[in-house]
């Protein structure tokens, strides 16, 4: 399982993948792959099956995180999260969907806590769903190894 720096000429592919998200932003996606801010999980025939998006400013926010339905379970998010931690700096930052179990565990797993006592968005989301807003401070044991 090969995780890499997202190129231009990944964006096609990506979009794809980019429609399975609740709330995607495809101007987002295109500058993060004009600036080095996307990562890139390729199946074993060098296909693009998930990716991992990320913004600057106080440290690193995670935009946005996918992989494709029929490569879950494979470690491939797990993979590109470690990707990121292994080289960010300073705090890394995502939001979560409040009903989404599965990915508040893996979050769990390596490091990711509540951000605070106002960590949780009321009707974040379109749909009215919650979002959570979780960090990984340096300091934090877990996530950093690949």
């Amino acid at each position: 399982m090969t995780v890499r720096t997202g190129r231009p000429d990944d964006e096609t592919a990506l979009r794809g993948l980019q429609a399975l998200l609740r709330e995607p932003s495809p101007p987002l996606l295109s500058h993060g792959l004009r600036t080095d801010g996307v990562l890139v999980a390729e199946a074993e025939d060098g296909a693009a099956v998930g990716y991992l998006l990320t913004v600057g400013g106080d440290g690193v926010h995670v935009a946005e995180l996918v992989v494709h339905p029929d490569r879950r379970r494979e470690g491939r998010a797990t993979r590109l999260l470690r990707r990121l931690l292994a080289g960010a700096d300073g705090r890394v930052t995502l939001l979560v969907a409040a009903d989404n179990d599965a990915a508040r565990g893996l979050y769990a797993s390596l490091g990711f806590r509540l951000a605070g006592p106002d960590a949780r968005r009321q009707s974040f989301y379109d749909d009215g769903t919650d979002a959570i807003l979780l960090a990984r401070d340096p300091s934090s044991p877990a996530g950093a190894e690949e």
